[in-house]
């Protein structure tokens, strides 16, 4: 039944010239990344503190130190390459079929891949500014760096990368709504549509052909034309 969904999926991206992609964190995890939710993923695992709440803005204002014991361990994406789903996207934006790629991971692997035009609503390890003086650093510095890492100024170097209780990027978050309402095809992929407000812009969908694609069922499944639950490395290598 899914390798009919999959050839319908094929038959759609065929004949739409205006294609925006919405990708969570499952579509990373087949380059090995791991995701947040699942049985094996971040949030259950055990830790000190909950990830939850090291990943909070508080919590990276009042222990610094142990927030990038956590963030060095567990966000460092630089040693993972791009799969089949980013290399897939990254050629439909070539062909001009794919006007966007809205992303909630911060792993950067769909520029890697080739993307031009990705919103990343909840930013990027790749880019770290100096909280006093704001100047950037690659991930590479911060990464590489012993304890916490600092500018010369002596300022906290941050991750730029949007925290539980830091609002999103307002220009990122426009210009997403903006994509996906011009939209003829909306893919939805890798994620489980339960974290506000990234969830929400679904709701901003105004075209005709609204595809799902993840392992679980999610809230919006009774509202596209089209859901499978697959992998998405199976799904984009029939594209």
């Amino acid at each position: 039944m899914e390798e009919d969904k999959v050839k319908q999926f094929k038959q759609l991206v065929d004949k739409s010239n205006n294609i925006v992609f919405f990708g969570g964190a499952g579509v990373s995890t087949e380059s090995g990344i791991p995701d947040f939710r699942s049985k094996d993923g971040l949030y259950n695992q055990k830790y000190k503190y909950p990830p939850e709440e090291i990943l909070s803005h508080t919590f990276f204002m009042n222990n610094t130190e142990e927030f990038y014991k956590f963030y060095k361990d567990k966000m460092n994406s630089l040693k993972y390459e791009p799969n089949i789903t980013h290399k897939k996207l990254a050629e439909l934006e070539k062909m001009g079929k794919l006007k966007a790629v809205v992303t909630q991971n911060i792993d950067g692997l769909h520029q890697k891949a080739g993307s031009k035009k990705v919103f990343e609503l909840h930013g990027s390890v790749l880019r770290n500014y100096c909280m006093k003086c704001h100047k950037f650093f690659d991930a590479e510095y911060v990464f590489n760096s012993k304890g916490i890492p600092l500018c010369s100024c002596g300022g906290i170097v941050k991750p730029d990368v949007v925290l539980y209780e830091e609002g999103l990027d307002e220009n990122t978050l426009i210009s997403s709504i903006n994509n996906i309402q011009k939209a003829d095809l909306l893919i939805v992929a890798g994620t489980s549509l339960t974290v506000y407000p990234a969830s929400s812009l679904i709701n901003y969908f105004k075209g005709e052909n609204l595809v799902l694609i993840n392992r679980d069922s999610t809230p919006y499944d009774n509202r596209a034309n089209l859901v499978i639950n697959d992998s998405l490395g199976k799904v984009f290598e029939n594209i």
